[in-house]
């Protein structure tokens, strides 16, 4: 069987769009958060989610109603759930492995941004796939932040009102760790990517990523990337999981190319959007330079 691609990235970096994108390639499966490693089975992996993610059930719930039942209604959620109880005691391996097997032959491309919060959950991802390949995806540390309090200004009454950490420091934070852990892996099994770059130029990026994962980099094959609304998991999900992905891409997963095209990178140096008056602080700006924001 393949072995998996992991998309690291902090909240709000354009995960969910890419994760789907990279999951519709014909020699892939894209897979809603799964956040899996945050035990070292699936129960301790549900547990450890009602206090960090509390919506962050919704993805392995809508993964196994999809895979076991054949679609996702309210009741096979709730049979999903009833086989998470069933299974809690199963390893973190394996289930993945109940996953790739009930794919096939594909890739399985997941995101979980939980995850970079937390060396020992990659260093538990690294340990149970050291051959896996992994994409680092960047955002600008301002669009970033914003982005963070726009989701929590709209949806913080689901997630009970938490916030994790200040918006600069939940970035500075994730990929500080994401980058420590990708300096550690072998030569060709991390890349790292602004995801300003792929989402304005999606036709010259995706073949670079298609061509590091050794799959067909054609015309064919990136168009059907271009159509993340065909996955199975890029809508609201039923009352019991509706998310597992961001809630804007599940509202409306079709890629729009002309406001793509316009997305840009803001400037560092400016006073921060959510503090007026101060700046970033000295190890932000450092790990930003070092990503190619100015």
């Amino acid at each position: 069987m393949p072995e998996p691609l992991f998309l690291l990235s902090a909240p709000r970096s354009f995960s969910s769009v890419t994760g789907s994108i990279l999951g519709q390639h014909p020699q892939t499966y894209g897979l809603p958060e799964l956040n899996l490693f945050l035990g070292d089975t699936l129960g301790e992996a549900w547990n450890a989610l009602g206090h960090v993610l509390p919506l962050g059930h919704d993805g392995i719930l809508r993964t196994i109603a999809e895979l076991v039942e054949g679609k996702q209604t309210e009741e096979t959620i709730v049979s999903a759930r009833q086989w998470t109880i069933k299974n809690a005691h199963w390893p973190t391996r394996k289930v993945f492995d109940f996953i790739q097997e009930a794919v096939g032959d594909k890739i399985l491309v997941e995101k979980s941004p939980s995850l970079t919060l937390m060396p020992n959950a990659l260093e538990r991802m690294y340990s149970n796939f050291p051959q896996a390949s992994f994409l680092h995806l960047v955002r600008h540390p301002r669009a970033t932040g914003k982005s963070v309090l726009e989701l929590h200004k709209n949806y913080g009454k689901r997630t009970g009102g938490r916030t994790l950490l200040d918006p600069e420091q939940l970035w500075l934070r994730c990929n500080q760790n994401a980058a420590d852990f990708g300096a550690t892996l072998p030569t060709g099994q991390y890349m790292r990517i602004k995801g300003e770059w792929l989402m304005t130029d999606p036709y010259t990026y995706l073949p670079q990523i298609a061509q590091w994962l050794d799959i067909d980099d054609g015309p064919d094959a990136i168009e059907e990337m271009l159509h993340p609304e065909n996955s199975p998991y890029a809508c609201v999900g039923p009352e019991g999981a509706p998310y597992g992905n961001d809630p804007n891409f599940l509202k409306n997963p079709n890629l729009d190319r002309e406001r793509m095209q316009k997305i840009s990178e803001p400037r560092l140096d400016d006073a921060i959007d959510w503090r007026p008056g101060e700046h970033f602080t000295r190890p932000v700006v450092k790990l930003a330079n070092q990503f190619g924001y100015q």
